[in-house]
């Protein structure tokens, strides 16, 4: 299979710093859908974000490298970093359909919660026939709801239940929405940023690989910042 046809996920986010919340996630996403692959994106400039990541460039991708490591469906990928402007998903898909992925080959994953914003997002609704979307439930958010919350989505949205096999890949001719239940750990990363600074346990919220490089780099010490949402 050429390295274009393969079912790639895609999953970004600041990863400021990535958590086992992340990695279920795609986790999730990547066993119901049978997806070859997912990419872990870190963001250069999040268009949602009011304030800059605290961690760099270099170590977020350290720590989503060190994340992936024993995980041989998940790879990091700088394409978002060495992107100019800010990281607009719209963007980082043109990107991947300039390097030869078809947009039936590409699975968007993202938690029910920052999905809610969807029509904020730059070049919404076009940007949903770039890619099929999944959309994962979060502690608070299951994205079941979805259909009630977002009834322009709604004749997109297809729900996958534990018994239900994804669409044969010949039968998804354009992108859909998949929507997925599921637990995810209720974990965040300005919640850690918040421990680190107060010099509490990680208790396991984040892989060892992460939690040394952490240390080592004595990241996230000082006040924590204020809490922002879809982290």
């Amino acid at each position: 299979m050429s390295e274009t046809a393969r079912r790639t996920g895609i999953l970004g986010g600041r990863f400021d710093p990535v958590h086992r919340g992340h990695l279920a996630t795609a986790s999730v996403a990547r066993r119901r859908l049978r997806l070859d692959r997912v990419l872990l994106l870190p963001s250069r400039l999040s268009p949602h974000r009011k304030r800059p990541a605290r961690a760099g460039d270099a170590d977020r991708l350290a720590m989503v490298t060190l994340a992936a490591q024993d995980d041989p469906f998940l790879e990091p990928c700088n394409l978002e970093l060495t992107t100019d402007g800010p990281s607009y998903t719209a963007t980082t898909l043109r990107r991947l359909h300039e390097r030869g992925h078809p947009r039936t080959s590409l699975y968007f994953i993202v938690g029910a919660d920052a999905f809610a914003d969807i029509a904020a997002w730059h070049d919404y609704p076009r940007l949903l026939d770039a890619a099929h979307f999944v959309v994962v439930s979060r502690p608070g958010y299951p994205a079941a709801s979805l259909a009630d919350a977002l009834p322009a989505v709604r004749p997109r949205l297809r729900v996958l239940a534990n018994d239900t096999d994804p669409p044969a890949e010949e039968v998804l001719r354009t992108p859909v929405v998949f929507v997925i239940g599921g637990d995810t750990p209720d974990i965040s990363s300005s919640d850690i940023r918040t421990r680190l600074a107060n010099g509490c346990p990680l208790e396991e919220r984040v892989p060892a690989a992460v939690a040394a490089y952490i240390d080592r780099r004595r990241l996230y010490v000082g006040d924590p910042p204020a809490r922002e949402l879809h982290d």
